[in-house]
């Protein structure tokens, strides 16, 4: 696909994100959500385009904040692995910034999200970088070496 159609067709995919962002109450509950479709591949999507103007813009808030990163940084989708998810194995739920040696954060490509609960009085989220943006349950290919330095929640 050449650089015009790439460049359209990623701006019918902003707008579609933006669109399925503001769908009202009556109109989010046809049989097939679209609005959640548009918001899953838009968050991957925003993520791929804009990971390192986030990435700036969260070295920047550490800087100022007495607290800047040691290390290369890069911001990657986080992904919920586990039930009720996508075909894939996984959703895209956000995006994390990842902390590590070049080596070892060239290999991540997503954060994945692990959910459970302790006792059922606490929820309990595990953050794992790995290196593939399909990770199934029980078959995580952790990248050792790089930790989870911030996250980003989108405003939908």
């Amino acid at each position: 696909m050449n650089k015009w159609w790439q460049q359209r067709a990623a701006g019918l995919v902003v707008v579609a994100f933006l669109a399925g962002a503001s769908v009202s109450p009556a109109r989010a509950q046809l049989p097939v959500n679209i609005g959640s479709l548009i918001k899953l591949f838009g968050i991957g999507y925003v993520v791929k385009q804009f990971g390192p103007q986030i990435n700036s813009a969260i070295n920047t808030l550490m800087l100022n904040n007495n607290a800047a990163n040691r290390e290369l940084t890069k911001v990657v989708p986080i992904l919920s692995v586990g039930i009720n998810v996508g075909s894939s194995g996984a959703s895209y739920i956000g995006a994390a910034q990842v902390q590590g040696p070049k080596a070892a954060l060239d290999t991540v490509q997503a954060v994945a999200q692990i959910e459970g609960t302790f006792t059922g009085v606490a929820r309990l989220r595990g953050l794992v970088p790995v290196d593939s943006l399909t990770p199934l349950p029980g078959k995580l290919h952790r990248v050792y070496g790089v930790g989870v330095t911030a996250l980003v929640d989108f405003n939908l």
